[in-house]
C-alpha cells in the first residue's frame, strides 16, 4: 500500500511534469534534426506511423519510442493530477474555477487520444484523376471522376478549380460530390481532396486520399481545451476584480 502511495505522489507532483515536458522537448528536439538526414522519414508522409516505425531499426525510430513512452508518463501524470485536485477540492466553493484546469487536460487527453488513432489507422496517398477515371476505395466503394474543372485569370493562372465526383458499391450509384480546395468530400472515414488542375493537354486533378480516425477527437479535444481556456481566464480575472 504505501508502494503505491509513493508512486501516486511521484504522478502528482509537479516537479515530475516539468521534468517529462523538458525531456520530450528534447527528444524531438533531436528527432527534428535527424529527420532531414534520413531518407526514411519521407515515408511517413503515407503510412501510418506505428506500422512504419514496426518497420524501420530502432537505430532510427529510437527516440519516437523514447517521446512515446514519455508522453504515457505524461498521460498518467495528467489523469493522477486531475483526479488528485478534484478529490481534494470537491468541497470547494468556486466549483466552475476547480473544474476549469481539468477541462483543459480532458481537452489534452482527447489531443492525445486522437494522435494516437492516426497513429494506427491513418493513410494518405496521391493519385491524378481525369474526366472517366475511376478510384477504387473500400467497402467495395468505387469513386469516378465525372468531370474536372478550371477557371483561369487575364494572365494564364489557375483561379480556381473543382471536380464533379459519383460514388458507386457493386456499380450501383450512392451519391455524387463536388470536391473543391477547401471542400473535400468524405465517405466511409475516407476525405478525397482536390490539390491542383492542369489542363494540357486536357485537364487532369492531382486528388489527395487520405483517411484520419483521430480528426474527430482532435477537434472534441480543441473544443474542451479551448472551452476551459476560457473559462479559467474568465473567472480569474472576475476573482482578481473582486480584490479591488
Amino acid at each position: 500500500m504505501q508502494a503505491i502511495k509513493n508512486i501516486l505522489s511521484v504522478f502528482v507532483s509537479l516537479r515530475t511534469s516539468l521534468w517529462l515536458l523538458t525531456a520530450l522537448i528534447c527528444l524531438l528536439l533531436y528527432g527534428s534534426v535527424v529527420m532531414p538526414t534520413h531518407q526514411e522519414f519521407l515515408e511517413l508522409h503515407t503510412v501510418a506511423l506505428f506500422t512504419w516505425m514496426q518497420e524501420m531499426p530502432v537505430r532510427i525510430t529510437w527516440w519516437l519510442w523514447a517521446s512515446l513512452l514519455t508522453l504515457s508518463l505524461l498521460t498518467a501524470s495528467t489523469i493522477v493530477c486531475s483526479i488528485e485536485s478534484l478529490i481534494r477540492k470537491r468541497e470547494a466553493r468556486r466549483w466552475l474555477l476547480i473544474i476549469s484546469p481539468q477541462v483543459v487536460h480532458m481537452g489534452f487527453l482527447f489531443i492525445l487520444l486522437a494522435h494516437l488513432l492516426s497513429s494506427y489507422g491513418s493513410s494518405k496517398g496521391i493519385a491524378f484523376a481525369y474526366q472517366g477515371s475511376a478510384f477504387q476505395l473500400s467497402d467495395n466503394l468505387e469513386v469516378r471522376f465525372n468531370q474536372v474543372h478550371a477557371a483561369f485569370d487575364a494572365s494564364g493562372h489557375a483561379v480556381s478549380w473543382s471536380a464533379d465526383i459519383e460514388y458507386f458499391r457493386n456499380d450501383v450509384s450512392v451519391g455524387t460530390d463536388r470536391i473543391l480546395p477547401n471542400n473535400p468530400s468524405f465517405r466511409n472515414g475516407l476525405g478525397i481532396y482536390i490539390k491542383t488542375v492542369k489542363v494540357s493537354p486536357f485537364p487532369v486533378a492531382m486528388i489527395e486520399v487520405s483517411r484520419e480516425p483521430g480528426a474527430v477527437w482532435a477537434l472534441v479535444g480543441g473544443v474542451l481545451f479551448l472551452i476551459g481556456m476560457i473559462a479559467l481566464l474568465v473567472l480569474k480575472a472576475g476573482r482578481e476584480d473582486n480584490k479591488y
